[in-house]
């Protein structure tokens, strides 16, 4: 075992790592004296058996993220580069011909804590929000570099967007640009999912620039929109809207509130050649209320994709109460037999609250629902059953009956 600076932990905390967790908070550990913040430590529990070792930071409530269990690791490049690989491997394996545009790092899901990559051909898009994998992003982004050369799948750019208030509480200043060891590319490109095109802005755009996680779920709403008019909330590039456009649909408008999101939507319509779409920029709350207010919805198929109403166990009551709103009103809009689609992306609102607010919405709307699919994020998005956190997106397609 290399000899890191000791932490020890408290029974909590050893049977929530024992359990499989990667996360020991600070009020679960006690270190033997100063130890310099994004560096390794050695975790121990009370009766001095080793636990694990990871990345320990003395700002964050999450005060070591567990690397390995594993006392023989060296943790040198060697070892960095066996779990790029193997994380690279696992996307070859279950996207297939999708490993082109996917997540290829899902942070502790991969043992990357808080780090985050995603691919768009030949862009790499990468988050880092822990003080650890910050000392070694460059080595890591050379490993990926030099690996997915290896497997026939060079890359020209990566570009970073660790613009987030998180990071802050990491003792890290918020940031981001291109890494230096490529050359810079515009900041945008185009990437093709489920044989539609679409212009990705990586710099300006939310997070890294496309949501991936819904790859397989856009592609299930295309066995309902044929033929349908269709109303896809939250839009933001249009993707959910494009794939019922692509499917056959009658009309699909596409709404949000941001100008920027409708723009853009616009944008990968035209690229498409789609012309059974129209783009509505507003507040989905106000146009939904107004609708049933007219009481004249032309629409048989509505689909609800928000950001996530809650980031923290806090405001998660709120969060329910605005899942509420938009579904209860989505299902008083749609005709008896229509079709909603509708989805949570917060790890916070966990599936049996999202359900029973679907009941619950159900109930006061006096409709019934006929599931069609119940479906998560995709699996380049992996789900570790021991780590709740890599669990979020619930995904549901109904016939309102």
């Amino acid at each position: 075992m290399i000899e890191f600076p000791k932490i020890y932990i408290t029974p909590k905390g050893e049977r929530s790592l024992r359990g499989g967790h990667p996360w020991v908070y600070a009020d679960e550990a006690d270190s033997d004296g100063v130890i310099e913040n994004g560096t390794l430590v050695n975790v121990f529990s009370a009766k001095k058996r080793f636990l694990g070792t990871g990345f320990f930071n003395a700002n964050s409530k999450i005060r070591v993220r567990i690397i390995s269990r594993n006392a023989n690791d060296k943790f040198d490049r060697a070892f960095w580069a066996r779990r790029v690989r193997y994380s690279l491997d696992y996307r070859r394996t279950v996207m297939g011909e999708d490993f082109r545009c996917c997540r290829l790092i899902f942070g502790e899901a991969d043992s990357f804590p808080g780090f985050t990559v995603d691919r768009f051909g030949e862009v790499l898009v990468t988050q880092v929000l822990s003080l650890g994998i910050e000392k070694i992003k460059d080595m890591l982004y050379e490993l990926l570099t030099e690996t997915l050369a290896e497997m026939g799948a060079p890359i020209s750019a990566i570009y970073e967007r660790s613009d987030v208030k998180i990071r802050e509480l990491e003792g890290m200043e918020q940031y981001k640009g291109f890494w230096s060891g490529l050359r810079n590319l515009s900041g945008a490109t185009e990437i093709t999912e489920n044989g539609i095109k679409y212009a990705v802005d990586y710099v300006n755009g939310q997070k890294t620039g496309f949501f991936l996680d819904q790859k397989y779920n856009r592609m299930a709403i295309r066995r309902i929109a044929k033929g349908r008019t269709v109303l896809d909330c939250f839009t933001h590039t249009g993707a959910f809207a494009l794939n019922a456009a692509a499917a056959g649909a009658k009309l699909v408008n596409a709404v949000d509130i941001s100008e920027d999101a409708v723009a853009m939507t616009k944008k990968n319509a035209e690229l498409n050649g789609f012309t059974n779409m129209q783009f509505t920029a507003a507040n989905v709350f106000d146009l939904l209320t107004d609708l049933y207010k007219t009481g004249n919805s032309p629409y048989d198929f509505i689909i609800l994709d928000p950001p996530a109403f809650t980031k923290s166990s806090g405001t998660v009551k709120n969060a329910i109460r605005g899942y509420k709103e938009i579904n209860l009103k989505a299902m008083r809009l749609l005709p008896r037999g229509g079709y909603l689609a509708t989805c949570s992306c917060s790890h916070f609102m966990t599936e049996p609250l999202f359900r029973q607010m679907l009941h619950d919405a159900a109930a006061d709307a006096e409709v019934s629902l006929r599931q069609i699919e119940a479906r998560q994020q995709s699996p380049d998005h992996p789900i570790l059953w021991n780590v709740p956190e890599t669990d979020y997106l619930k995904f549901f397609i109904f016939q309102v009956v």
